[in-house]
């Protein structure tokens, strides 16, 4: 059966509870890749953001730069293989909303997508064991003639995932007639702008202040708890 509607997910803090770059990052420690003084780093930048010094996405962003920075000259085989160990200790750490959505949709034939700013070797990965989705986008480091990485990526659909949205759509012959679209931060923007159905669940209060404005659907979940705000 021909699938005509869409539903296009964030992952991380929509459907994982924790982050997926954050986890790469500290499994590339532990499997030696990444040098021991990383996992410092990367605990005072989680740190600051439970402590408020910032916002989500300036956490985000500084994962993004610690993750470049040490990237540099290990193979993709090496994500590959970190990916591959991590993810089954962390694969069913979801949310309960997301769970709901993603069976509403395979119910009902939607073609079910994810779009992270978290590398694809990761999210493939995450697709591949547990959210089985249709199509997902991740960030795509770039790889050197020596077949290594260089630090620099060639495509990251956090800066507009409202444009990865429309080329899915065009690629796939599909429309925004009767799609949903879920995330939680102001990076999910240009992606909520775009669909029938928008949710901001659990937002950041840049998101919240968007959401309100555009009277989208706001939904939190606490421990087991869900309601609409």
């Amino acid at each position: 059966m021909k699938k005509n509607k869409i539903a296009i997910f964030d992952i991380d803090g929509t459907i994982f509870r924790k982050n997926l770059h954050f986890e790469l990052i500290n499994e590339l420690v532990w499997l030696k890749i990444f040098p021991q003084k990383v996992r410092k780093e990367l605990v005072g930048v989680y740190s600051d953001w439970l402590e408020h010094e910032g916002v989500y996405d300036d956490y985000r962003r500084k994962l993004v730069g610690l993750y470049a920075q040490h990237i540099t000259g290990c193979s993709p085989e090496d994500v590959k293989r970190a990916s591959r160990i991590l993810m089954p200790f962390h694969e069913k750490r979801t949310y309960i909303f997301a769970e709901q959505l993603m069976k509403k949709f395979r119910k009902e034939n939607f073609y079910i997508v994810a779009i992270s700013g978290s590398p694809i070797e990761i999210v493939e990965e995450y697709n591949r064991r547990y959210l089985k989705f249709d199509q997902v986008l991740g960030s795509v480091y770039s790889v050197g003639t020596d077949g290594l990485y260089t630090g620099g990526a060639d495509f990251e659909p956090t800066k507009n995932k409202g444009l990865a949205a429309k080329q899915i759509i065009y690629e796939n012959h599909l429309t925004f007639a009767g799609s949903y679209g879920i995330g939680d931060t102001e990076s999910d923007v240009s992606l909520l702008n775009l669909v029938e159905h928008p949710i901001a669940f659990n937002p950041n209060q840049n998101l919240k202040a968007v959401a309100e404005k555009n009277k989208w659907r706001i939904v939190v979940e606490k421990k087991d708890v869900i309601y609409d705000v």
